[in-house]
């Protein structure tokens, strides 16, 4: 459920990213690479917003066309 998801994928990132700054001894520069787990970490908190907002705009379109 999305509750769920709010919670979860949030607190999966961020022991990706105590994980990768723990192991990788190039941390902040090492998060450029999309081979490392960092990189994803820090993408997924960014992408999902993004992806809520346009899904809840593309609804809005459709709901203000079909009443119009």
């Amino acid at each position: 459920s999305l509750p769920t998801l709010t919670v979860l994928i949030p607190l999966l990132s961020l022991a990706g990213l105590f994980y990768s700054a723990s192991v990788d001894e190039s941390f902040p520069q090492g998060c450029t690479s999309t081979t490392s787990l960092c990189f994803y970490s820090l993408l997924l908190p960014v992408t999902v917003p993004v992806y809520v907002f346009f899904h809840l705009w593309t609804w809005m379109g459709i709901k203000l066309f079909r009443h119009n």
